[in-house]
């Protein structure tokens, strides 16, 4: 693949996972306590917005980190793990374009 091809793969990454921040913020507003649901029904609203706003601190990390990896296309920085500086496989880069470390030091 060429630098255009995995620039516009990032782009499209990037457009996906802005899209889908904004959708667990709206999932993740304050449930109101004047809304009439029962008591059980609240605590599983409160249990749903933690598990959406983990997913939503996990989005945000992946957009930033993908933002990294745009700034540094075209550089001698990318594909590069950040870790022990050996290159990241173009496999990895295409199947998880936000990753900074080679599978070797992601563990």
């Amino acid at each position: 693949m060429d630098t255009i091809d995995i620039k516009q793969k990032l782009l499209d990454e990037i457009a996906k996972t802005e899209k889908l921040i904004e959708q667990y913020k709206e999932l993740t507003k304050p449930v109101s306590p004047d809304d009439a649901i029962g008591r059980v029904s609240r605590m599983d609203a409160i249990n749903n917005k933690s598990v959406t706003e983990a997913s939503l601190r996990k989005a945000e990390e992946k957009l930033r980190n993908l933002n990294q990896v745009l700034s540094k296309l075209g550089t001698n920085e990318f594909g590069k793990c950040l870790s022990c500086k050996e290159e990241i496989p173009i496999g990895r880069i295409l199947f998880r374009p936000e990753s900074l470390h080679c599978i070797r030091c992601a563990r």
